[in-house]
């Protein structure tokens, strides 16, 4: 009796997956509504109750003081430079190089971003990461990207050209009083238009954003898989005060 009951489990199993094999389902159609979300939606006190630890968590986290900046820091108190672009060039510059020779033997140049990727001032008092997700609030990665001199010089004239203060560190750019181009060093030596030079960017830049062709032109690119705001965070971390000034890294002589 239980041989043929065995036999017949068997039996119904093999015949269940013939079944299934020789059945295809295919997506016919699909629909999508949207849902606005407005004053008319209140809170659920379970949902609430359920999120409330994990959002207590990430909120501590965030707002715990990891430095102090000493005044308020902004993309907008300067011309050529600023106290914002200056910090996070620099950061970027200190806390991508280990990484970067980690990999390759070899040290970042100078770093350039972009103004408009700065979204926010950091204030005077305590600087958290909540800090770091509001200056820079993108996903965008640390590229490090091997440009000519002939693509260096490029890149120069876009600086000078689009009259902005584009975040850099590691490079001096000093022009005339009628914007050409004066002297340009490099880590404190001159240009040698016969070299290469590896420069910290994002990824977000390489990819042709705020028009920076100029990248696209690069012998090699290194994906460090570092994000900006990391690295804001890790700086953050390791320093007890923020005191970024407006300095001579870019200027025009009178």
């Amino acid at each position: 009796m239980n041989l043929k009951i065995t036999h017949f489990v068997i039996f119904t199993t093999f015949g269940f997956i013939a079944s299934c094999s020789n059945s295809t389902q295919k997506l016919t159609k699909i629909e999508a509504k949207q849902i606005p979300i407005n004053i008319d939606y209140t809170e659920i006190d379970s949902i609430n109750a359920y999120i409330k630890p994990y959002r207590n968590r990430i909120n501590n986290v965030l707002d715990s003081t990891l430095a102090y900046a000493s005044h308020k820091i902004s993309k907008d108190d300067g011309i050529y430079n600023t106290s914002a672009g200056n910090l996070i060039a620099d950061i970027i510059q200190k806390q991508a190089n280990p990484t970067f020779k980690s990999r390759t033997g070899k040290t970042i140049d100078f770093t350039l971003l972009n103004h408009g990727g700065i979204r926010s001032i950091i204030s005077k008092g305590p600087v958290t990461a909540r800090t770091a997700y509001e200056v820079m609030p993108f996903e965008n990665t640390i590229v490090v990207v091997e440009l000519n001199g002939k693509s260096v010089l490029e890149l120069i004239q876009y600086l000078i050209d689009t009259k902005r203060a584009h975040p850099i560190s590691g490079i001096q750019v000093i022009l005339n009083k009628n914007n050409t181009l004066k002297t340009l060093k490099i880590k404190g030596k001159p240009f040698d238009d016969s070299k290469t030079y590896f420069v910290a960017t994002s990824n977000y830049l390489v990819s042709g954003g705020d028009n920076m062709g100029f990248f696209k032109d690069g012998l090699n690119v290194f994906e460090l898989d570092y994000k900006i705001r990391n690295a804001m965070i890790d700086y953050f971390m390791k320093v007890d005060t923020l005191s970024p000034m407006i300095d001579k890294r870019f200027y025009k002589i009178k």
